[in-house]
């Protein structure tokens, strides 16, 4: 097993088998992931900032087995942030345990869960303080997941329809490419807004979904049984559940091929609505490519 010892940030870290194919379709070797990584990080840093963050591990390539890691694994580095979090993600804290997350706030963290072949970070729609405790969500998000044969352009559709229904409660909101089949859209709660817990943004997005799908039965559907899903688009409002998560901006994504989570402006989910052919999945080239170009359209 080869193995690098580098200096990221003024931690010493030990990498391994940099030549590790672990997109096999495209050739794709950890060394390389690890670069993206190292890349796109004043971008996506900021999205996991003080978030606790689940971890999808490849340790033999996206063509072998995956497994999720919640708690911060054995030989975890003293100098990683970790918090006992309760595992109902509530405030209370009231539930069967804790679970000590991993907070991924620096590029010595990031490259070091990289090392690990965590190749997709989901995080929440809450943050942490200081000490820990999980805060109210800071944000909404509705996850547009298309059922066959729909796809990214019946996702947009029903996205500009989600950015209306949010609007009308005074919510905007950014679209995300998930880097696997639909499209996620994050809205940002305002001051005021933000006194609600997970369930009361549960149930806020179940009422736009539900809503969407009253106005709208043959493109949208509210229902997670998948047998109702072929030709529609799922609105999933589960994810503000506070034990949920969603998968961060410009993570990358164990499919096939390296895809990543990238952000979109409105004008390129409008083309996408119109042209069934305008929008696609990102790989990793393509998300820095678009990175160096534009920064961080998310935040703009």
């Amino acid at each position: 097993m080869s193995e690098l010892q580098v200096d990221v940030d003024g931690r010493t870290l030990t990498i391994s088998n940099l030549d590790k194919v672990l997109y096999p379709r495209t050739g794709t070797t950890k060394g390389e992931v690890l670069n993206y990584y190292a890349q796109v990080s004043p971008v996506l840093l900021p999205h996991l900032k003080d978030r606790a963050v689940t971890r999808i591990r490849w340790p033999h390539g996206v063509e072998g087995s995956s497994f999720f890691e919640k708690n911060a694994p054995g030989g975890t580095p003293s100098w990683v942030r970790t918090h006992e979090v309760s595992t109902t993600g509530s405030r209370s804290g009231k539930g069967d345990g804790t679970i000590r997350f991993p907070i991924c706030d620096d590029l010595a963290t990031l490259t070091w869960l990289a090392n690990l072949a965590a190749l997709e970070l989901h995080v929440h729609q809450w943050t942490v303080d200081a000490k820990g405790r999980p805060r109210h969500p800071n944000r909404l998000v509705i996850d547009l997941d298309p059922g066959e044969p729909a796809g990214l352009h019946e996702c947009a559709r029903v996205a500009l329809m989600v950015r209306d229904a949010l609007a009308e409660r005074d919510l905007g909101c950014t679209p995300v490419l998930s880097g696997s089949k639909g499209l996620h859209l994050y809205a940002p709660l305002p001051d005021g807004r933000g006194s609600l817990d997970s369930d009361g943004t549960t149930a806020l997005a179940k009422e736009v979904a539900e809503e969407l799908m009253k106005e709208h039965p043959d493109l949208v559907t509210s229902v997670m049984t998948k047998a109702r899903r072929p030709g529609k688009v799922f609105l999933d409002w589960s994810q503000n559940s506070g034990s949920k998560t969603t998968i961060s901006p410009y993570s990358l994504r164990g499919r096939e091929r390296p895809t990543a989570a990238a952000p979109l402006t409105w004008e390129e989910v409008e083309e996408g609505a119109e042209d069934d052919l305008a929008l696609e999945q990102l790989t990793m080239d393509q998300v820095l490519e678009r990175v160096a170009r534009l920064g961080d359209v998310f935040e703009a």
